[in-house]
């Protein structure tokens, strides 16, 4: 099916010890979209990308991949999907220069040597395509600005040609300019047909930039909006409680 979603979540369940972190949730990811994950602190928007991501396998529940049944039970299982994670700690190494990170663990080497111009050139070719540039590559990130550190690690997660990004709260720790930046960068990769999940508190960037929003609250689905036809008001409501809606699955795309 040309809507089918790129990736789909069914009944997913996510259990540490006796908590129950994730119940029966549901999820979808179309491409060339921009899903938005919300939800109060503790609600299990981070536990669900760990279980994307295969930090945190589920414990029940279909994870479909272009319509097919797949099994994340480690990172290496989403990275060779198409998976991506960009987490909220950035997880850069301060010390390392721009080239440094983008490959720190991933490094090119020719006749046993690291290959320091092909890496650099890479890096240059991929921040060109991100349309965003850093002072200098060859400097040390922690000298970057926040908004320059949070395309570094979006860089980076675009090593493996991906075709989901998962965002957790990428402009949390940013100014108005910076957070801009980050969310002008975020449509870029929109309108190339990348399926980003956003994780965010801002309802002005949920606003500005998602096309659907996928509440929820206390581990279970409390909600799927259309960004651009429900009002600010209702998403909220979904957020707090004050409405309650647990619905099965998402509805169809087109009803989104």
């Amino acid at each position: 099916m040309p809507d089918s979603p790129l990736l789909a979540l069914h009944g997913v369940c996510k259990r540490f010890g006796a908590v129950e972190v994730l119940k029966d949730v549901e999820l979808e990811i179309h491409a060339g979209q921009v899903v938005a994950l919300l939800g109060d602190n503790g609600a299990g928007k981070s536990t669900l990308v760990k279980v994307i991501s295969g930090v945190a396998p589920a414990d029940k529940g279909v994870i479909e991949w272009e319509g097919r049944t797949v099994h994340i039970r480690r990172p290496h299982d989403a990275r060779d999907l198409g998976i991506a994670t960009v987490y909220q700690d950035l997880s850069l190494c301060g010390n390392l220069d721009v080239v440094g990170n983008l490959f720190l663990g991933r490094e090119i080497r020719r006749f046993g040597f690291l290959d320091e111009m092909e890496m650099e050139s890479r890096t240059i070719e991929l921040l060109e395509r991100l349309t965003r540039t850093v002072p200098a590559l060859r400097a040390p990130v922690v000298s970057l600005s926040s908004g320059q550190r949070q395309t570094v690690a979006i860089a980076r997660s675009l090593l493996g040609e991906p075709r989901v990004l998962l965002l957790d709260e990428p402009t949390a720790a940013l100014g108005f300019e910076q957070t801009t930046e980050v969310l002008d960068l975020v449509d870029a990769l929109r309108d190339r047909g990348m399926g980003v999940l956003l994780i965010s508190h801002s309802m002005g960037d949920v606003k500005a930039l998602a096309d659907r929003a996928a509440v929820l609250r206390l581990g279970r689905n409390n909600g799927f909006f259309n960004v651009n036809t429900a009002s600010q008001e209702q998403i909220i409501s979904s957020i707090t409680g004050a409405t309650e809606n647990v619905p099965r699955r998402p509805a169809t795309h087109e009803a989104w």
